[in-house]
């Protein structure tokens, strides 16, 4: 039986309130993946290896999850109006962005800027979810669905610039992020917060461990969990699993491995929408059962797929690239169900802290282990969802019948 409830129509003179939402995610959220654009002027202009420009994306995941964990301990998501939080982070990111545009001179400003850019995205990504749910909690995990399928549209884009040979001044693209960035919060602060926002009127500190009380976070947690030990770094070996299938049919340039590298990632905005759907008629824990099942499938089954046929491994990736992330909305609104409606912002960044702090130690581990493995460090990301799916599911009976 589906466990979500029919979806709830928006009110009629908030029809555009949908289309904005995910038009300012997209918008918000390009200050993640700004420097991802700019990393080779950089590497040329500063004089960086890789790792250190890797350290640039890194600044921003540790910032995220520093910002993730004071939201959820002061529940400054809850207490205050979800849009005005992030009308103050969009802006507050967009500020720290252009610092790093306009008056970085090497790498150690740079990785302060780039920090305080994680923290301003901890009020716009989980935020954002939030107030969605504040105008559609019926169908929330059809609205997450676009909301995240924007986000992963974002994480594409610079390897669609890289494969286009973009021959702008990185500072350029930097400050348009944060023009960009402004933009969002000003259009969320004109939509507002939805007619279903449950506000706190005062401060939990305990709530972000009080939360997993609850069966059904704590279910949607821990697959979510799994669904992250595999989803970033999977995204970061991107570039480098494209170019082992390109490689045996003597196509592995550099603009072919990013466009290679934009299609594996970005396809996975059409399996977030299309699980979005699909929740609808199935329920969010079904779509998310059937993404992890299939993901972890396809850790397993790459390595032998690329000595079976480069192309036939290169629809592999693209499946992968679909099932990696079409569950993640449908954990965020299985969690926003589960938990008390005003603590809903709390909730989401405790799961996202969490699931972010734990991208570290697969990011880390299977890049380094990459130039010995090659393809088959797949298998080091397949527990992530198997065990994912197994608690998701009420494996080994560890979460109790509990609703309190």
């Amino acid at each position: 039986m589906p466990d979500s409830s029919p979806p709830a129509p928006l009110p009629a003179r908030a029809g555009w309130v949908l289309p904005g939402l995910v038009a300012a995610q997209l918008l918000g959220t390009s200050l993640w993946f700004s420097s991802s654009a700019a990393l080779p002027a950089l590497i040329a202009e500063w004089g960086l290896d890789a790792a250190a420009g890797g350290m640039l994306v890194s600044a921003v995941q540790v910032g995220f999850i520093l910002g993730t964990l004071v939201f959820a301990v002061a529940n400054l998501a809850d207490i205050f109006s979800a849009t005005r939080v992030f009308l103050v982070s969009a802006l507050a990111g967009a500020a720290m962005n252009a610092l790093f545009a306009f008056t970085s001179e090497g790498l150690t400003s740079a990785l302060v800027y780039r920090f305080g850019t994680g923290l301003a995205l901890a009020g716009i990504y989980p935020v954002g979810m939030k107030v969605v749910v504040s105008w559609s909690p019926g169908g929330v995990g059809n609205a997450l669905g676009w909301l995240i399928g924007a986000l992963t549209l974002g994480t594409a884009t610079p390897f669609l610039l890289a494969a286009l040979g973009a021959d702008l001044p990185w500072q350029a693209v930097i400050g348009a992020s944060s023009a960009l960035a402004v933009l969002a919060g000003l259009l969320v602060a004109a939509i507002g917060d939805g007619p279903h926002l449950a506000s706190a009127h005062r401060p939990e500190l305990g709530m972000l461990v009080r939360v997993f009380r609850f069966q059904g976070y704590r279910r949607a947690s821990l697959g979510y969990f799994g669904h992250m030990w595999e989803l970033y770094a999977f995204w970061v070996l991107t570039p480098l699993l494209v170019r082992a299938g390109l490689a045996p049919l003597g196509l592995d340039s550099p603009a072919a491995i990013s466009l290679g590298a934009f299609l594996v990632i970005g396809i996975g905005a059409l399996g977030c929408i299309g699980g979005g759907l699909l929740s609808t008629r199935i329920g969010s824990r079904a779509v998310a059962s059937w993404a992890l099942g299939g993901s972890g499938a396809l850790c397993i089954l790459a390595p032998w797929l690329l000595d079976w046929h480069p192309v036939l491994y290169g629809v592999g990736l693209l499946a992968w690239g679909v099932l990696v992330v079409a569950d993640s909305a449908q954990f965020s609104a299985l969690s926003a169900r589960a938990c008390p409606q005003e603590y809903v912002g709390t909730a989401l960044t405790v799961m996202n802290s969490i699931g972010f702090a734990i991208t570290i130690a697969s990011i880390e581990w299977s890049v380094y282990l990459f130039p010995g493995w090659g393809v088959s460090v797949a298998w080091l990301l397949a527990p992530g969802p198997l065990l994912g799916l197994f608690f998701l599911n009420g494996g080994l009976g560890l979460l109790r019948p509990s609703n309190s």
